[in-house]
């Protein structure tokens, strides 16, 4: 180091050994030995590989639906309080980053004092004034030796990463509970309206056995029997009604937007197409559930906190330096005989504090390793998540096509049953059975039908929502 001073000679030094030491600590993630699984156990061999897109939404083919899901995305009020979280955790990276960086402050005065005019014997000889100015520049620079900031940035560049998936997953929820409050406004139209099917159909059925009773071939317990049917009827109508309302004001706050101003039109579940869309492979999960990536992400900032903990543990090396102008005329103030600088270096080696930086460094090991766990849990809740939705959609398709077979089969009874009531020849028991079985069939497979639809919507969330399409290779890529 020739033609260096010795000051700057010590210090080209130690900059040189912080450079190649200072990632000597820092600690890798830690493996989180997950047993992977080939295929899901649910899912069909011969399913084609068609991850959903990332408006998945569309495949239910429902506009209404589509652009309550565009508006969602764009002014949920859970998705901004997010979009600030991860904002906030940029600021905190920015501000963890400001210490690998010297400070430098810059500072300027004037003072003005003057001395008393008295002498020690009481005679007055004049006082004397005197000026100063003076402007100087202050230098102060941490040695990351140990690698002490540099894991505290990466902690806190990992907890904004962790953020931005933190919002994905708002997100996602945010879409799922638009298109599930939906689907149960359908379902209650639906069922709304097949009611008041029924209060027709045992209305017609009381002015038959009314009939009967007048001309006195039927029985006061008759009457009463069927009026207690048709009583139930109008009963479902209000809770079903009640249904509607609350999940269209759940609609509207997630849209953020007051209920009056909010026109839902629904329509029937009839009119929804049922999308095809195939899990994937379970590793694929790991780059495209967004909990899992926040999960991943907050176990690489402990990793990394684990690191600048261990550090405190080492001696903490600082340069300040301070350098300027100082004279008592402001005409002669930036003259070289008026400048003056001072160069410190400075080393701190905790000794005794109690186990303070101890406890710190247990705490973030015990910490990561909480991390670690979730982080395996929530791997293993995501498969789990897939073949649950899966084996719903496989049953649910299963319920679906055997309640309308007892729907049909139910139909055909009542059917029977009223033509026979009319012509004199039926049993008002079978009658009363036939159509409370059917009244009961037909809202089970409305309920059905709920059913299905909203596994589907399991079914993309267990699957992290979209997926980005897959870039093919050109065949002759170099």
């Amino acid at each position: 180091m020739r033609g260096l001073g010795r000051p700057a000679a010590l210090l080209a030094a130690l900059c040189i050994v912080a450079s190649s030491v200072g990632c000597v600590l820092t600690q890798d993630v830690p493996d989180p030995a997950l047993d992977i699984p080939n295929t899901y156990e649910a899912a069909r061999p011969h399913d084609a590989d068609a991850p959903p897109t990332l408006d998945w939404w569309r495949g239910f083919r429902s506009r209404e639906m589509t652009d309550l899901m565009e508006e969602a995305q764009t002014v949920n009020l859970d998705i901004a309080a997010a979009v600030a979280r991860f904002k906030q955790a940029d600021a905190q990276a920015r501000i963890a980053g400001a210490a690998l960086l010297p400070s430098l402050s810059g500072s300027g005065s004037e003072a003005y004092s003057r001395t008393s005019g008295s002498s020690a014997s009481g005679l007055s000889i004049g006082g004397r004034e005197v000026v100063n100015y003076s402007a100087s520049l202050s230098a102060s620079y941490q040695l990351d030796f140990w690698g002490q900031n540099r894991d505290a940035l990466q902690a806190a560049e990992e907890t904004a990463i962790g953020s931005r998936f933190d919002r994905d997953v708002v997100a996602l929820t945010t879409l799922t509970s638009v298109a599930t409050a939906y689907f149960q406004v359908l379902a209650s139209q639906d069922r709304i309206r097949t009611a008041e099917q029924n209060i027709a159909s045992a209305t017609r059925v009381l002015d038959a056995i009314k009939q009967r009773f007048k001309s006195g071939t039927g029985t006061d317990l008759d009457v009463a029997q069927q009026e207690a049917v048709l009583g139930n009827q109008k009963a479902a109508v209000p809770p079903l009604r009640q249904t509607l309302d609350q999940n269209i004001n759940a609609l509207a706050l997630l849209v953020s937007r007051p209920r009056e101003s909010v026109r839902v039109t629904g329509g029937s579940m009839k009119q929804i197409a049922l999308p095809r869309v195939t899990p994937g492979l379970p590793s694929e999960l790991l780059t495209q559930r967004p909990d899992i990536r926040r999960q991943e992400a907050q176990l690489a900032s402990a990793t990394a906190n684990v690191g600048s903990a261990r550090a405190q543990f080492f001696p903490t090396i600082q340069l300040t330096g301070q350098g300027g102008y100082q004279s008592s005329a402001l005409v002669s103030l930036f003259q070289p005989h008026a400048t003056f600088f001072s160069l410190v270096g400075g080393l701190t080696q905790p000794i005794f504090d109690g186990g303070k930086i101890l406890g710190n460094f247990e705490f973030n090991q015990a910490k990561q390793d909480e991390l670690l766990q979730t982080y395996r849990k929530t791997v293993i809740s995501a498969f789990t998540d897939v073949d649950n939705a899966l084996y719903s959609i496989k049953e649910t398709t299963v319920k679906l096509q055997l309640q309308r077979e007892v729907v049909a089969a139910s139909r055909r009874a009542f059917q029977l049953s009223e033509q026979q009531l009319r012509a004199g020849t039926a049993d008002i028991v079978t009658v009363l059975n036939t159509q409370v079985t059917l009244f009961q069939a037909e809202d089970v497979l409305w309920q059905a039908q709920l059913a299905q639809l909203l596994a589907f919507v399991s079914l993309y969330q267990a699957l992290g929502g979209g997926w980005e399409p897959k870039m093919e290779k050109p065949v002759n890529a170099l």
